[in-house]
């Protein structure tokens, strides 16, 4: 056996670079027992070194030039929990370059340049390791890299974003609407004072790419995945969703069918037999479809510095003993595949529609999606007055048939507004 004394070097102190210190603090003992590796980090790279850590061992030294860490000899592994791609792109590129091995939470980044990444830490035989970038503590990657690395995968969907999880659940639970709900969000810690990335689905796009590249060893970024966010859900939705016996999730979905990828992110109405469709609060939970193994369902913690610390943890302990034995886990070459075109998706889908409440208005309506050959499962009609909201469920059909029924229900004048568009899941 090689090296046993692994010394970590971790770039950035937030919520869960401590909850990581911590973890491996308190777990060091069990590791080494079960491992013959004494783990500890010897240096932190913070923004301000003068700020009091009075649970930190005095031994660790602080710095404010993150470049020192990668480029110590004092530092064997890397812990990259600085985020976004400026600084965090140089300094993985320099701790892979400098032959150690980086574990990291960085979604976005490794969804944009995850190919480049991997390239480098191939080239000098070193590890790159990113279970906590998706789904947090769930152990995704681990079970795609390792466990399913001889199943032919063929789906994986996954509700991997805890913030839009919570406010859809407590529209659902408590019928609140949106804007109460992510303030409420908010105020618990699990949205950002901006939002955006979340709730627009651009972080569960980051993990689809993520998800597809591991899956399905596919040349994917960022820019391949179509996303969809749950800003325009409104508590008729989850209402009309309720009565049809469904609810309501952000979905990012991954899928191979023959040669081509399909890496998409939109909220979807899932019934209620779904595995997916009890999955509640800031939860996360990944379903897997495979040709073998059938289907599998992991669930758990998908934020939260702790849970992300122990993901975190588990693959600075793989790294370590793969340094010990001098080597290292690839993630293999990524191909170029073909992107399945948006003509060729096929689902069912909701439909909401506000319509002035006349005679007539029904049988026009319908006339509409009679004419774009979209067939109408169920309609359920809700007065307001004056005017009226129409809830249709369809039966499958091409998006490019949706898109045309779509434009001309607006051009009819009896169409005050179109609604809100998900598309719908079978169990």
């Amino acid at each position: 056996m090689g090296k046993t004394e692994i010394r970590v070097g971790l770039l950035g102190f937030g919520t869960v670079g401590s909850a990581f210190a911590s973890l491996l603090e308190r777990q060091r003992s069990d590791i080494a027992a079960r491992t013959g590796l004494e783990i500890f980090i010897s240096q932190i790279a913070v923004r301000d070194i003068t700020k009091e850590r009075p649970n930190l061992d005095a031994k660790v030294t602080l710095t404010d030039e993150p470049h020192t860490v990668v480029t110590s000899s004092e530092v064997d592994v890397v812990v990259e929990l600085i985020g976004g791609l400026d600084p965090s792109k140089d300094l993985i590129e320099n701790a892979l370059r400098e032959g150690k091995p980086v574990i990291t939470a960085n979604k976005e980044l490794l969804s944009k340049d995850g190919k480049n990444l991997f390239s480098i830490a191939d080239r000098n035989e070193v590890d790159l390791l990113f279970e906590a970038a998706v789904a947090g503590g769930v152990p995704l990657i681990r079970v795609l890299r390792e466990s399913l690395l001889g199943e032919p995968v063929e789906k994986v969907i996954g509700i991997v974003n805890g913030t839009t999880n919570y406010i859809l659940s407590q529209m659902e639970e408590k019928g609140v609407p949106y804007d109460d709900a992510l303030l409420e969000a908010q105020q618990l810690g699990y949205a950002e004072s901006d939002p955006t990335a979340d709730v627009t689905g651009q972080d569960a796009a980051s993990k689809a790419a993520i998800i597809a590249m591991v899956a399905f060893g596919a040349d994917i970024c960022f820019d391949d995945v179509l996303f969809e966010g749950i800003e325009d859900i409104t508590s008729s939705d989850m209402a009309f969703a309720q009565k049809a016996g469904a609810t309501i999730k952000l979905l990012a979905m991954v899928t191979k069918s023959d040669d081509e990828i399909e890496a998409r992110v939109y909220p979807a109405m899932l019934p209620n037999s779904h595995p997916l469709a009890s999955v509640r609060d800031s939860f996360n939970a990944v379903f897997i479809e495979g040709k073998a193994v059938d289907n599998l369902m992991l669930f758990g913690r998908g934020a939260g510095g702790m849970p992300t610390a122990s993901a975190v943890l588990g693959d600075v302990i793989d790294a370590s003993l793969n340094l010990s034995k001098d080597t290292y886990r690839s993630v293999g070459k990524l191909e170029k595949v073909s992107l399945m075109h948006s003509d060729e998706r096929k689902s069912s889908y909701y439909i909401s529609v506000q319509v002035v409440d006349e005679p007539g208005v029904l049988a026009d309506v319908a006339s509409v999606f009679d004419g774009n050959r979209m067939s109408i499962e169920s309609m359920e009609q809700e007065g307001m007055g004056r005017e009226a909201r129409l809830g249709f469920i369809t039966h499958e059909a091409e998006e490019n048939r949706l898109e045309s029924t779509l434009t001309q229900l607006s051009d009819l004048s009896c169409v005050e507004k179109l609604g809100t568009i998900i598309r719908v899941l079978e169990a």
